[in-house]
């Protein structure tokens, strides 16, 4: 029998935004999270260090990913391309959760040091992935700037699908910005 029940983590998400969303990211315990998921204070703390920790679930292991993958995509696969594979490859999961992404990107845009921390994780990504293009051999500052151009794209394509009133896929928002960054580059 496993330790936590299963989806634990996203149990504690979901309680986390109902009750930021609810009464205020500020006015709202760790206590009151695990009480609301049905699980314990102690469980909160088995998966995430703070209460911040509980917007950005699964974090490392997407980083982590990320580069293990940019360490399997093909050689022949241009930097650009191989990052943008890698991210569409992952994005039919967030289709899935666009409401709770939607709900707490306005829980992020509302708290000055929310937003602080997702940089923080942005800039983590970006040094993944350009320790991930140095390995393919992509030399130093093409790693670094590619890397870091890649995740503001990354970072575009996600608002631009939080906002589309069509409901465009995340991939589709992807491959748009990469286009976009593919040309901007090119016009410079």
């Amino acid at each position: 029998m496993a330790r936590w029940p299963g989806g634990t983590p996203e149990r504690l998400q979901e309680a986390a935004i109902e009750l930021f969303t609810e009464r205020g990211y500020e006015r709202t315990t760790v206590a009151e999270i695990a009480t609301r998921a049905g699980l314990t204070e102690r469980t909160f703390y088995n998966h995430f260090a703070d209460k911040r920790e509980v917007l950005f679930p699964g974090q490392d292991s997407f980083i982590a990913g990320v580069r293990d993958a940019l360490g399997r995509a093909p050689g022949e696969q241009s930097a650009l391309d191989a990052i943008r594979a890698v991210f569409t490859a992952g994005s039919d999961w967030l289709d899935q959760r666009r409401n709770a992404a939607q709900r707490r990107r306005h829980i992020l845009d509302a708290h000055p040091d929310l937003r602080e921390r997702e940089w923080a994780k942005l800039a983590a990504l970006a040094a993944a992935i350009a320790d991930a293009l140095r390995a393919r051999g992509v030399p130093d500052p093409d790693a670094t700037l590619t890397a870091a151009a890649s995740v503001t794209a990354y970072h575009c394509a996600a608002a631009r699908w939080l906002a589309d009133p069509q409901h465009r896929t995340f991939g589709q928002h992807l491959h748009a910005s990469f286009d976009d960054l593919h040309r901007t580059a090119r016009n410079w």
